[in-house]
């Protein structure tokens, strides 16, 4: 998060302004006070890093009128609201319409303090995917499409870029998940091939009985049940490129076939008696160490040095971490669309979840966990998506404003209880009440702090 972020307070007492702006100052935060809505209006835009606190009565434009305009200039941007005691239930509405969160007066310093620095976060968050958002919108070529901002990723692009160029048969080797395939598209969309057939084959999913007919195809009658011509992949693929993916999985019979072809840059289908010469790119891709599984006789020596003649080492996400909060919401994006929803922000608390995973199933694991994030769902076993928002509080039909401030506290103390695992003393300092109150509230709500224990 950016240092100092400005925090704009609205307030028509020139002594409550003065002392908000202090407690924000000295907790390191940039406060700019104004004393009506108005004013505040002229300094908010889309580029606003920061937050926004306003008391619900005001002269003139009231703080919900404030919130209605901020919300059409930006309904991204966190307004945090001041109440007296009659405004609670206006201000839990105002929640549903699209506040941050709400202060009750009087209120503790470190609850300011604590709801301020979550705002601030958010809003980073949001400006930082913005920015990210734009700068994938602005790339072009290998930049389009594999996406990040990393050290590791910038190498990777331009390694693409320049064996893009060549004829040379590549060996691309990257764990399960991390887009060995996108890579090896990359490889043939970006050079003198990409109008030409990208045949991509996946050798640990083609049964034996039919992998050598498959590739090199077969003339008719080469076999029982061959009536017809059978044009192989690789034939097929001619002028263009042959990605072998899982190559660590084709059989030891049929490497020599493969390497003959490598060797030979020809075709001999099944059956025939005349070769086919081939003009391909062969790109060959595997999550296992090759030259280990030379040495226990699972793959061919003279295959592996055929085929790395290039070398494409895919990172890992989980050393790319920095890719984590964009890649996510670039996938969450492309999920909400499909399903037709409305795209969720991204809290501080999931984002720092998502930072904290190893990704062991990499950015598959990554979009997958998005698309769980887009319906509802905690992106990674064992969270919450985090803050109370209005799709996780639910009024039933006929619910009294009594009732419906109800189901909001109790979700809120919800919502501190998975945070803080259970944590009794945590959840009374967060929500800053005494321990005999939460006790009262567990039980008027019927929640027990075990449930939420890890």
């Amino acid at each position: 998060m950016q240092d100092n972020p400005p925090v704009i307070v609205v307030d028509d007492e020139e002594h409550v302004r003065k002392s908000l702006a202090q407690t924000l100052q000295l907790a390191g935060f940039n406060s700019d006070i104004k004393e009506n809505a108005e004013s505040a209006l002229d300094n908010l835009s889309r580029s606003f890093p920061g937050v926004l606190i306003t008391d619900v009565r005001l002269g003139g434009m009231d703080g919900m009128d404030l919130l209605s305009k901020v919300q059409e200039l930006d309904k991204d941007i966190p307004v945090i609201l001041i109440t007296g005691h009659g405004d609670v239930a206006m201000a839990v509405k105002a929640m549903h319409e699209g506040a941050f969160d709400f202060l009750e007066k009087p209120f503790d310093t470190d609850r300011l303090i604590d709801v301020v620095l979550r705002a601030s976060q958010t809003r980073w968050l949001v400006m930082e995917n913005r920015r990210l958002k734009e700068k994938l919108n602005a790339r072009s070529g290998v930049n389009s499409v594999l996406l990040g901002v990393s050290p590791p990723m910038n190498i990777l692009r331009d390694q693409i870029t320049t064996m893009a160029q060549t004829d040379a048969d590549i060996l691309i080797m990257g764990e399960t998940g991390s887009g060995k395939e996108l890579v090896a598209r990359c490889l043939h969309d970006f050079g003198p091939r990409k109008d030409a057939h990208f045949v991509a084959i996946n050798c640990g999913a083609l049964p034996e009985t039919i992998i050598e007919s498959e590739l090199f195809g077969h003339v008719a009658g080469a076999f029982t049940g061959a009536q017809k011509v059978r044009v192989g992949k690789f034939q097929h693929a001619n002028g263009g490129t042959v990605f072998l993916d899982e190559i660590e999985s084709m059989p030891l019979d049929l490497q020599v076939g493969l390497l003959r072809v490598l060797q030979e840059r020809t075709v001999e289908p099944l059956g025939a008696n005349k070769s086919i010469p081939l003009d391909i790119r062969v790109i060959a891709a595997t999550k296992v160490d090759l030259l280990e599984a030379c040495n226990a006789g699972a793959f061919r020596e003279d295959l592996y040095y055929r085929l790395n003649v290039m070398t494409v080492n895919i990172p890992p996400l989980r050393n790319r971490k920095e890719d984590i909060s964009g890649l996510f919401q670039h996938f969450a994006d492309i999920a909400a669309t499909r399903q037709r929803r409305t795209c969720p922000a991204l809290s501080a608390e999931v984002a720092h979840a998502l930072m904290q995973n190893d990704w062991r199933g990499n950015v598959r694991e990554l979009s997958n966990a998005a698309e769980r994030f887009v319906l509802d769902q905690p992106p990674l076993p064992g969270m919450e998506t985090g803050a109370v928002n209005e799709s996780s509080v639910k009024f039933a039909d006929g619910e009294s404003l009594h009732e419906r401030v109800g189901s909001f506290e109790k979700s809120l103390i919800e919502a501190e209880l998975r945070n803080s695992a259970g944590n009794v003393t945590e959840v009374c300092k967060n929500l800053n009440v005494p321990r005999k109150t939460l006790y009262d509230k567990f039980t008027k709500y019927g929640l027990k702090r075990e449930n939420y224990t890890e």
